[in-house]
């Protein structure tokens, strides 16, 4: 009976193990790098301060205090205040939940859905025309002219942003997937499992979507980092979260007209939101060098 031995030395298995292990390796020296762990510790702190928020000397975000409007930074109050006497320290620790929670909803929603289309998409042939000639239509759209008409029909809320996030998302999402499903359709694996009579829902789920694992993996981290700054434009321009919410696109909104009086206004939430997308991106940019191969050939 061969050995694995014998399938080593005959080419049949690699030398230093299955091929998710040379990708964890490759991972763990991408994440050795000084821009990456300096990018995690932001992410970290950001993260922190969302989760810790009461306990980081915040006050109610919402509180009103007419008699300290406007106060400079660095003095009473670590970040000053805004024109109704609310605390901008409080509202930019607040504010990063908001950030988090948009940019995680619509990564999962817009890569869940995007699987299960692009897996649709690239294994039944009769119905990839329709689905991509679809997908093609919303890339079309602007995104973010297409958010402000989903707020401006459905009103304000953070569900509603959710959505008009996630929407211009799901096709890019959708096309990365049924690439994936078309390149591997055809390998022996593949046709063995078919040839096997292994139930379609099964062949699909272990030997086609892990294919997917690593680019989506990636591709989430590109969609968390945008639907960041998505939400933030749209509270900046008055079509995303309610006012009455802390946003790091409200703070600024709400500070513009004292720019010049204040800067940090806009300066302090835009500075969280500035590392934070930048952070994501990095992130992001590491683990498609560590998990593509072919890239990790070329550098």
């Amino acid at each position: 009976m061969p050995t694995h031995s014998d399938a080593v030395a005959d080419g049949a298995l690699p030398e230093n193990g299955p091929p998710q292990a040379g990708a964890w390796r490759r991972v763990r020296r991408e994440f050795s790098g000084a821009p990456v762990l300096a990018a995690l510790a932001v992410l970290a702190l950001v993260v922190g301060a969302a989760l810790l928020a009461p306990w980081l000397g915040t006050v109610d975000p919402t509180a009103i205090d007419p008699g300290a409007r406007l106060k400079p930074p660095f003095g009473d109050y670590l970040f000053g205040t805004d024109a109704f006497g609310r605390d901008i320290w409080s509202r930019v620790v607040y504010g990063a939940r908001v950030s988090l929670v948009a940019g995680l909803g619509a990564a999962l929603v817009s890569v869940t859905l995007g699987l299960v289309i692009g897996v649709i998409a690239g294994w039944f042939r009769t119905l990839d025309g329709l689905i991509m000639r679809t997908m093609d239509a919303v890339m079309a759209i602007p995104g973010i002219l297409l958010a402000i008409a989903l707020v401006s029909v459905t009103g304000a809320s953070l569900a509603t942003v959710l959505v008009a996030i996630t929407i211009p998302e799901i096709p890019r999402v959708v096309r990365l997937v049924r690439g994936q499903i078309l390149s591997v359709r055809g390998e022996p694996y593949v046709e063995a499992a078919l040839a096997l009579g292994t139930p379609l829902p099964l062949l699909l789920w272990r030997h086609l979507v892990p294919s997917t694992v690593a680019p989506l993996t990636v591709q989430g981290t590109y969609v968390f980092a945008s639907a960041m700054l998505t939400e933030a434009i749209l509270s900046f321009l008055g079509a995303g979260i309610p006012p009455e919410i802390a946003s790091w696109g409200n703070i600024m909104s709400e500070g513009r007209m004292y720019f010049r009086m204040l800067p940090g206004l806009i300066l302090f939430p835009g500075l969280f939101l500035s590392l934070t997308v930048l952070s994501v991106n990095i992130l992001g940019d590491a683990l498609r060098d560590a998990l593509d191969p072919k890239m990790t050939r070329r550098t």
